[in-house]
């Protein structure tokens, strides 16, 4: 028997009915010998979910269990406690009742911590139980990101230093240093948790706003109120950790930083911008490892699949992906990469950035301001004996006709180019200046894709979809049997957005003896794209209202991300 059996604790998790007496007699002699919380225990020890312990405990305890994610707390009521108080005992206030300040905890058994918060406030407290996570959470939500280290710089009236002086001084003082690495950690640490892409820090006229790209979309981050007072020594750190010249704020500049965050390596590429009001700061957040992906995680339709298995072990032509900034072009490259990479391969590529690093091949970073520019790295690795060649990006008609060389001297060629379509690559290659029988002659398949946000699969729920709308944007009425249309509804686990994670949509045209005729005579994008959908093209939207009908994303997705120029081929 425990040595602790017949205590309080003891005898409130017996009353709980969430535990046998030798799972409670296990918890209390571990959270004896730790310190920890019993909370912490609990969960360490997987009896129990944590939110299924609080509750239960909650009740034992006769207080209110509640799940904050999307608590409207009133900002009187926030006042009321520091935001030291809430940041160091891990509490979130949360209503007055009858003079009583209202807090949630994950951990009601915490030595002094109604003392403690009577003592900050004034007033006398009564709990309440809520995960550490949705306490985390709000605590972010309603103080903003960084509030603790803030509070601290500000009570130690470590206030941002003038302009002039700014670079002399402020990342001299080691505990102002501290304090502002911090803060600058906990932006790229909240990032990262939510699983962004990029970070901006955007200086406007009384504030400094911070916002993420998550799946493709915008959000602002609460920030604490008083932010803007330490935003030069905050781009101060960040250019200090890329290795930038803090001195130079009148150029851009780009830079990069090395991170390790859970063991995973990261790679951030810095690029400031001078405006109006100070240094816009992006950060755009690489995962080295973690980010590759194979050929199945695309969300290629089978046929697709099928189709492009095929082009991409073509034993020579360039296949060419397309689509604006930010549409997954350089993560599909990698996946056929990792699709073909073999031991009888030998496959080289040249890039800017190397985003994500993969054994077995041979990656070369451009390094304009030494020379070595996409058109020079290429005509090197022709002489390296490669089977497969991947040009991060065609940007000009040097790189472009030596890609083409290489695809007609029995080289396979991956590369991107950014067109609104997959028909659309091939008058880009004719503008640059490139004959179009080389075109002909060389490239093998164009693709173009999009990315679209999956719908939370926790939160979705079927919709009756208006058929005049469907018939406006259209969608195909006579699919509407495939399966029922949801919509995204926003929990806890998707930010409230409705949505987690992202796909592809994708067309792909193979350049075949009835597409080569019309590349040569110059031909109009269009005529090439009405040629294709007559050999049945499926184009982006047709691929979308499949990902819609299949309940991975909305109608509205697909209509964010195509465009309203793809009618079917004229029979």
């Amino acid at each position: 028997m425990s040595a602790y059996a017949g205590t309080k604790l003891a005898l409130l998790l017996e009353k709980s009915g969430l535990f046998t007496p030798e799972q409670v007699a296990d918890l209390l002699d571990r959270q004896q010998a730790s310190g920890r919380s019993i909370t912490d225990v609990v969960v360490e020890r997987g009896y129990i979910r944590e939110d299924q312990f609080l509750q239960g405990l909650a009740n034992a305890l006769n207080v209110p269990f509640l799940r904050l994610g999307e608590a409207a707390i009133e900002g009187a009521v926030l006042e009321r406690l520091s935001t030291k108080a809430v940041f160091q005992y891990n509490v979130i206030p949360v209503a007055v009742e009858d003079g009583a300040l209202r807090v949630a905890t994950h951990d009601p058994f915490m030595p002094g911590l109604i003392d403690a918060l009577r003592m900050a406030t004034g007033a006398r407290i009564r709990l309440a139980l809520s995960p550490s996570a949705d306490i985390a959470k709000a605590a972010t939500k309603f103080y903003g990101v960084g509030a603790d280290t803030l509070e601290r710089m500000i009570q130690d009236d470590r206030i941002e230093l003038a302009p002039e002086d700014d670079l002399k001084k402020d990342l001299s003082d080691v505990d102002q240093e501290a304090s502002v690495v911090k803060f600058v950690n906990q932006i790229i640490w909240e990032a990262y948790q939510d699983r962004a892409t990029d970070i901006h820090l955007e200086p406007m006229e009384t504030s400094l706003r911070i916002r993420y790209r998550i799946d493709g979309v915008l959000h602002q981050t609460p920030v604490p109120a008083h932010l803007k007072r330490f935003q030069a020594s905050i781009i101060s750190r960040i250019k200090v950790m890329s290795n930038m010249d803090i001195a130079e704020k009148r150029l851009p500049q780009d830079g990069r930083i090395s991170l390790k965050i859970r063991g995973e390596d990261i790679d951030v590429r810095v690029s400031t911008m001078p405006t109006v009001y100070g240094e816009s700061v992006s950060l755009r957040l690489l995962m080295r490892h973690s980010g590759l992906t194979g050929m199945d995680k695309l969300g290629l339709e089978p046929q697709d699949a099928a189709t492009l298995k095929k082009l991409i072990t073509k034993p020579y032509g360039i296949l060419l992906v397309t689509g604006p900034t930010g549409s997954g072009k350089s993560t599909s490259l990698y996946a056929w990469l990792h699709t073909i990479n073999s031991i009888d391969k030998r496959i080289i590529t040249i890039e800017e950035p190397i985003e994500y690093e993969m054994a077995g091949i041979n990656q070369i970073q451009v390094r304009s301001e030494i020379g070595l520019t996409f058109a020079t790295g290429l005509r090197h690795i022709l002489r390296q004996d490669p089977d497969v060649i991947m040009v991060g990006e065609i940007r000009d008609r040097e790189t472009a006709e030596i890609a083409i060389r290489a695809a007609l001297t029995g080289h396979l060629v991956f590369s991107t180019l950014h067109t609104n379509d997959a028909a659309g690559a091939v008058t880009r290659l004719i503008d640059m200046g490139i004959e179009p029988f080389l075109v002909a002659s060389s490239v093998a398949g164009l693709i173009a894709q999009r990315l679209v946000r999956r719908l939370c699969t926790r939160c979705r729920r079927e919709v009756e979809p208006d058929r005049a709308f469907l018939e406006s944007v259209g969608f195909p009425l006579g699919r509407l049997d495939e399966g029922p249309i949801y919509e995204g509804v926003g929990c806890e686990e998707c930010r409230n957005t409705g949505f987690i994670g992202r796909t592809g949509v994708y067309e792909i045209i193979t350049v075949n003896e009835r597409i080569r005729p019309l590349v040569v005579a110059r031909a109009s994008s269009a005529e090439i794209r009405n040629m294709a959908l007559k050999q049945g093209l499926k184009p982006l939207r047709h691929d979308g209202w499949t990902k819609v009908l299949r309940g991975v994303t909305t109608i509205e997705e697909v209509l964010r991300v195509s465009e309203d120029n793809e009618d079917l081929a004229e029979t």
